[in-house]
């Protein structure tokens, strides 16, 4: 057998094996094809730099003395810590790089203490699963130990209930992600550049559609392909705040933007009503301390709480404005921004279903950047049929970055002279606002 297959059934045969799991009726067929997986991993021994461990399965279980356990079946050990955080009441537990191949709906059906969890990367190396708790819990036991049967490795995760001064004790601040690498400047490159930000990711998967798709991977993949775009028409410089299926904190991606200078920063997302599944259309949002409406508020707050789903500390980002200066350059940025907004819209129009108001204003958090002109596009709902057919279509998706990047070239079409757009804020002394650790 060739290395590269021999390296490659391993996790296929786990998926086949997490499939048959699921139902007590496969149970034998699984335990036959866990086997055939465990052997292909002996086949190929684990080395430095080697892929991450595997996770094939997850259940929810009664726990010691009228606990909850989860356990999460790996293709190999791994180093685990656990501990609890408050507002919202949540069970946290660290693992080095993990590959989750679990179903779809692994995680959303409520279960003694557990409400809900959700897992995947928290930062580059790092895994995080986070467990909402349906009320005050405490990590009573992780460990690890092998499965006789199969030689899986069971990653156990017992919760004992608690009272709320014994929880809030026993709850901690973590620590955050560590700040992305700031990207050297080409000095002689005085192409605009453009922030192009897939929403939520990792650990926060954001919306999640009946199918089971969910929003992370949906606007990542019209990210990727509108920064391709933009990189292939070559009049831009293009970045994007995540290069995979990894979390990046809120105040991070403002970071980001600021830092690099940049010029234009583009956040993509897709939403969500269940109770209204008839809704559907595109909105561009511009940021404001004050919403358009009741709908534009909700969803400003509902996407703020994002650092929260992925068990992060929820850290502000640039704070009010000190000076009249920096509120000029505040005015001066937003009115570019919804420059570029009306030019977006008339571009999407083309292509695509609007929603009845189709540009609107809210306090979105990646939206405050003093000195980056930004947007953020709800690109439709995925409680919609009709939208999230279209979102997972590759020929609509293709049409749509198209009409983004014709949007982006449009707005510095423009540009006399390098310096364009945000220049007036470099020159000023909002570079010095504050941005949140």
């Amino acid at each position: 057998m060739p290395r590269r297959a021999a390296r490659l059934l391993p996790c296929a045969a786990l998926r086949a094996a997490a499939t048959a799991f699921r139902t007590a009726a496969a149970a034998r067929t699984a335990a036959v094809l866990m086997a055939a997986a465990w052997l292909c991993f002996a086949l190929v021994p684990a080395r430095a730099g080697d892929a991450p461990a595997v996770a094939i399965a997850a259940e929810i279980s009664a726990g010691p003395e009228g606990g909850t356990r989860l356990s999460v079946v790996l293709s190999r050990p791994v180093e685990a810590r656990a501990f609890v955080m408050e507002r919202p009441d949540r069970a946290i537990v660290d693992l080095p790089e993990v590959n989750f191949q679990l179903p779809p709906e692994t995680g959303r059906r409520r279960e003694g203490l557990v409400a809900s969890f959700r897992y995947g990367l928290f930062a580059p190396g790092r895994s995080r699963i986070v467990i909402d708790l349906a009320q005050t819990a405490t990590v009573a036991r992780v460990a690890t130990a092998p499965r006789q049967r199969d030689g899986a490795t069971l990653l156990t995760i017992d919760l004992a209930r608690t009272d709320r001064d014994s929880f809030r004790r026993a709850a901690v601040a973590p620590e955050p992600p560590a700040a992305s690498k700031a990207v050297p400047a080409n000095p002689g490159d005085t192409r605009p550049l453009v922030i192009v930000d897939a929403g939520h990711g990792g650990t926060d998967p954001g919306a999640i559609a009946a199918n089971g798709a969910f929003e992370k991977d949906i606007v990542f993949g019209v990210a990727r392909d509108l920064a391709r775009r933009l990189e292939q028409g070559g009049r831009v410089r293009v970045r994007m705040t995540r290069e995979g299926d990894v979390f990046v904190p809120l105040a991070e991606r403002v970071r980001i933007a600021r830092e690099a200078k940049a010029d234009l920063f583009v956040s993509i997302h897709a939403d969500s009503i269940s109770a209204a599944p008839q809704v559907r259309g595109a909105t561009i949002y511009t940021g404001s301390e004050k919403a358009t409406d009741a709908e534009s508020a909700r969803l400003a707050e509902r996407e703020n709480k994002a650092d929260q789903a992925a068990g992060a500390d929820s850290a502000e980002g640039p704070g009010d404005v000190a000076d009249i200066l920096q509120e000029l350059t505040l005015r001066e940025t937003r009115s570019f921004s919804a420059r570029f907004a009306h030019g977006l819209l008339g571009q999407l129009d083309r292509v695509m279903e609007m929603s009845a108001k189709p540009h609107r204003e809210a306090g979105f958090r990646v939206l405050r950047s003093p000195d980056v002109p930004s947007v953020l596009v709800e690109l439709g709902y995925l409680s919609s049929k009709h939208d999230l057919d279209l979102l997972l279509s590759e020929e609509w998706r293709s049409r749509v970055t198209a009409r983004m990047a014709e949007a982006v070239e449009t707005f510095f079409a423009g540009r006399v002279a390098p310096g364009f757009g945000p220049a007036f804020a470099r020159r000023s002394a909002a570079m010095t606002a504050p941005v949140s650790p």
